[in-house]
């Protein structure tokens, strides 16, 4: 959304939008407009929203653009769709420093895996996914606490910089396109539900990375008396321990650390099955966790 709004309020002309059908949204199931339609239509901009990209095309002929612009759309674009802007591109802004994390979670990959930076990547969209040649890159640091909507807000705004700069290129002649060196590529598929539980006998820090790249949705967890505990934020402490992965101790009344195979993890906001998140005092206080509990077990239940 921040791309399209700068898009909007840049030099060039947005002619046409394209985006999902409307969805069931929210608890109500409610049909509502993509946060792209909502603002392509408080703006004025035609709006095109086909279950499947290849039945606009007559209408994005019609509107005759220059170049497409593609970002989190959630569809493969035939050929016919990605050549027919009258340059015979479209451009996506993906949120690494390409070749690095291709796929659906770059954020959270990248978090998982320990990156110290990461990015957005202005490239055109070919049929290879996230594998069409780059013409710019921007990179940003990730702070250690970061988590993946944090990490994705300053992604989103970044991409709507890099898209701008990318058209300012295009439309002076100056752009100059990159080939990526498949040989480096990494994969970031979709995150599985089981890589959203949390096993203690891995060390603390990869632990409250897991934590970071599954925040907020859909949230690292752990099992507790039979149910998901969602840990919505953790930190990790060092420190030699005789306990058990996964056993609990109390740092007073407002506090806990779970004991991991090399150090602590120390949540720091919590979720039980129908609940909200709560920092861990208010949720102790709520929902007593014994000291010396053991976190871990098989969970009987989703969230």
């Amino acid at each position: 959304m921040p791309t399209f709004e700068r898009l909007v309020a840049g030099p060039h002309e947005v002619v046409v939008a394209v985006s999902q059908p409307d969805r069931p949204r929210g608890r109500g199931r409610r049909e509502d407009p993509s946060p792209v339609s909502q603002s392509a239509l408080a703006a004025g901009v035609p709006l095109l929203r086909p279950e499947r990209v290849a039945d606009a095309l007559p209408r994005l002929v019609e509107a005759a653009p220059d170049v497409g612009v593609v970002v989190a759309y959630g569809q493969f674009l035939p050929k016919s769709v990605r050549t027919s802007p009258a340059r015979g591109y479209c451009i996506n802004a993906h949120a690494s420093l390409l070749p690095r994390w291709r796929g659906a979670a770059p954020i959270a990959r990248a978090i998982l895996a320990g990156d110290a930076a990461t990015g957005v990547s202005v490239m055109r969209v070919e049929r290879e996914m996230d594998a069409g040649p780059v013409a710019l890159a921007r990179e940003i640091a990730i702070g250690e606490r970061d988590t993946c909507g944090e990490l994705g807000a300053r992604l989103a705004a970044l991409a709507a910089d890099a898209i701008a700069d990318a058209l300012a290129q295009i439309e002076a002649d100056t752009v100059t396109w990159r080939e990526q060196d498949a040989s480096c590529a990494t994969l970031a598929p979709k995150l599985e539900r089981e890589e959203s539980r949390l096993r203690f006998d891995e060390p603390a820090e990869a632990l409250a990375r897991r934590v970071r790249a599954l925040s907020p949705s859909p949230g690292a967890f752990a099992s507790f008396r039979g149910e998901p505990l969602r840990i919505l934020r953790a930190i990790a402490e060092p420190g030699a321990t005789s306990d058990a992965p996964g056993c609990v101790r109390l740092v007073g009344k407002e506090a806990l650390r779970v004991a991991t195979v090399d150090g602590w993890l120390v949540p720091q906001e919590l979720q039980r099955p129908g609940g909200r998140p709560l920092d861990t005092a208010s949720f102790l206080r709520g929902h007593p966790i014994p000291d010396g509990a053991r976190l871990g077990a098989e969970s009987r239940s989703g969230l």
